[in-house]
């Protein structure tokens, strides 16, 4: 509805309307969206407070740091929340020293840091899966899934493609759900020794990824100046263009590696100011 009422969709509202009602699925609630879309494209901050839920906290990145840390909380636990909460502060206050009214780079730096340390391993798949949101969304959007179907490639399961060699997926029935719920509260094992999944070559690379994120962060806040804001923005989004998961995440992030040395060194070292013209000499 959005991109329609910019004009980006050559599409009249008929057709796309008409194409709604022959899927047949959530036909309503389809519609209503096209139109909230087109109203958002028109007057996006009222769309934005009629939608917020009562008693929903103000925009902003305090709101955002709260909600990112809550999440890791539930993640993991507390102490893996502060960690978080301790890295973007630093940020936060730098750029308060050099830019007092922006919070753009500390919003940048919370963002992928939460992106990083909540990576979807074996037990955040289990927990997003056990959650009863997910139960209830099921119920509401259909009227019977005792039935249900899973298509997982789990590390200790999954059967490897013959020629590439990657893990395929695999259709598993609703004992699956039950299986995910028993092991979502174990993600107390997450990191540790005991970790059974843990010590795959993607899970240290993913450990590994946060660290370096960390000390890549720590390194903004303790050098950040009005001369190299820029450079620490592009720095502290580099892991933003690391997508996907499993050999997906890992082809992307050997190509994101040099990127972000380069994007380090221009932080370190900016180039320097050009000179100022100056007025020819009088003959």
């Amino acid at each position: 509805g959005y991109a329609w009422q910019r004009g980006l969709v050559p599409v009249s509202r008929a057709a796309i309307a008409q194409a709604v009602e022959l899927n047949g699925q959530a036909v309503a609630l389809n519609l209503a969206a096209f139109a909230w879309g087109r109203a958002a494209a028109h007057d996006r901050s009222t769309v934005a407070a009629v939608a917020a839920p009562p008693g929903a906290e103000p925009s902003g990145f305090d709101a955002l740091f709260d909600m990112l840390r809550d999440d890791l909380a539930a993640y993991q636990n507390r102490r893996y929340a502060a960690r978080f909460a301790e890295t973007v502060a630093a940020v936060r206050e730098a750029e308060r020293a050099v830019r007092p009214d922006s919070t753009e780079l500390a919003e940048t730096v919370a963002r992928t840091l939460h992106r990083l340390m909540a990576y979807k391993d074996e037990y955040e798949v289990a927990r997003l899966y056990s959650r009863p949101a997910f139960r209830a969304e099921l119920a509401r959007t259909f009227t019977d899934t005792r039935d249900i179907r899973l298509h997982l490639a789990p590390p200790l399961l999954a059967r490897r493609d013959k020629v590439t060699g990657l893990p395929q997926k695999r259709e598993y029935g609703p004992w699956m759900l039950k299986a995910l719920a028993a092991l979502a509260p174990l993600k107390v094992l997450r990191g540790t020794v005991l970790d059974p999944f843990g010590h795959s070559a993607e899970r240290r690379g993913e450990r590994a990824l946060i660290g370096r994120y960390e000390t890549t962060a720590r390194r903004i806040a303790l050098m950040l100046a009005e001369d190299n804001f820029a450079a620490a923005l592009a720095l502290a989004a580099i892991p933003a263009e690391i997508r996907g998961f499993g050999h997906v995440k890992a082809r992307n992030l050997a190509a994101a590696g040099a990127r972000w040395a380069e994007r380090e060194a221009a932080f370190i070292a900016p180039a320097p100011a050009a000179a100022p013209r100056l007025p020819a000499a009088a003959e």
